[in-house]
């Protein structure tokens, strides 16, 4: 599966929020969006702030491509209940996100990689898929043999971003468990977005 390998901190500066959760802020240098007339408000069309809210959610979840955000928007159309909460539900569930959730890894990138590169079990078993759902009661943990890698190690050190309350870390620190399906208003995203209009945006484009 593609990854994105673009620059991380002109999409940083676009929101106005460090949105990859970096150690270094990169709003603390540079606080404008990018280009000559970054520092100019423009006024934008109704389909410009839809736009903008899908962008957000996009980036939040590790830049996820319009063919994925589609596929959860379309799952999420056939579950019961309301289509903006299921969405969040589908992309909090994502395999690569309960692993930077529980910190495994310092950035949602780095969480992709772990699963990709077959760092990571789930029921004990490998899974190296990053949009596999996990469901309420799977155990994720991280293969016994990866447990010394640096990155892994300095991630669970990390202790100012806190566990949301719907995971349950291990007391080994290299396991944890989905408890339940995360309520909108239990979900730590780093800026504000408007789900329902992302919700309206792909209407149109699924």
């Amino acid at each position: 599966m593609a990854r994105y390998r673009g620059p991380k901190n002109r999409i940083a500066r676009r929101f106005a929020a460090n949105i990859f959760g970096k150690a270094r802020n990169p709003m603390l240098h540079k606080q404008n969006p990018a280009g000559m007339h970054g520092a100019k408000r423009k006024k934008k069309s109704d389909y410009g702030v839809q736009l903008d809210e899908r962008q957000k959610l996009k980036a939040i979840y590790g830049m996820l491509s319009q063919k994925q955000l589609v596929n959860a928007y379309r799952k999420a159309l056939t579950t019961p209940g309301n289509t903006a909460h299921n969405l969040l539900q589908q992309l909090e569930c994502r395999l690569d996100n309960v692993v930077y959730r529980l910190r495994f890894s310092s950035s949602i990138f780095g969480a992709q990689q772990l699963v990709s590169h077959g760092h990571i079990y789930v029921d004990g078993k490998k899974v190296d898929r990053r949009s596999f759902m996990v469901s309420p009661g799977m155990l994720v943990s991280v293969k016994p043999a990866s447990r010394q890698i640096k990155a892994i190690q300095i991630a669970q050190e990390y202790a100012s971003r806190e566990i949301p309350d719907y995971l349950t870390l291990e007391e080994d620190k290299f396991s944890g468990r989905l408890g339940s399906l995360p309520q909108m208003d239990q979900v730590p995203i780093p800026l504000p977005v408007n789900i329902p209009l992302v919700c309206e945006f792909l209407s149109h484009a699924s």
